[in-house]
């Protein structure tokens, strides 16, 4: 199984710069206004707040489970290797507030599918679930239960 790594496009500043704007583009020109981004503990905290910030609009973090302070709800889910659990704060989202989701890489599609189905538990519209990276031959985007935008596709693994 090869690897893939985000963190030689944030060894190059430009090159980092650039996967925030076109990311950031994305989002703007989607037909659907979006009124905050999602990041997915841990790599989505990297692009979110940027795009976010880029965007003038919330960041709200889904991290793991015991992280978030105050009061939060939780989903769990499978793994391939066992199961986990994410969490977001009970307050973080409002009913029918739109949001995309984004996180550096897509591969089964478990932990993006948790986060989607742990935002529409709150009353979110998930308008897009977004990654830098996809590896296609995993089929993960078959579980993602939104559209799913993905800047990098690789196919084979």
């Amino acid at each position: 199984l090869l690897h893939r790594d985000i963190f030689p496009v944030m060894k190059n500043a430009e090159v980092f710069q650039d996967c925030i704007s076109l990311l950031t583009e994305h989002v703007e020109h989607l037909t659907t206004p979006v009124d905050a981004i999602v990041g997915l503990d841990a790599r989505g905290f990297i692009f979110g707040p940027l795009m976010a910030q880029r965007l003038n609009i919330p960041f709200i973090p889904v991290r793991k489970a015991g992280k978030l302070p105050g009061e939060t709800i939780k989903y769990s889910y499978q793994l391939e290797y066992g199961s986990d659990t994410f969490e977001i704060q009970k307050s973080a989202v409002h009913c029918r507030q739109r949001v995309v989701i984004v996180d550096d890489l897509l591969a089964t599609g478990g932990t993006m599918k948790a986060a989607a189905m742990l935002l529409k538990s709150l009353g979110a519209e998930v308008v897009e679930c977004m990654v830098v990276i996809e590896l296609t031959s995993l089929k993960g985007r078959d579980k993602v239960p939104a559209p799913l935008y993905s800047m990098i596709q690789y196919h084979d693994i």
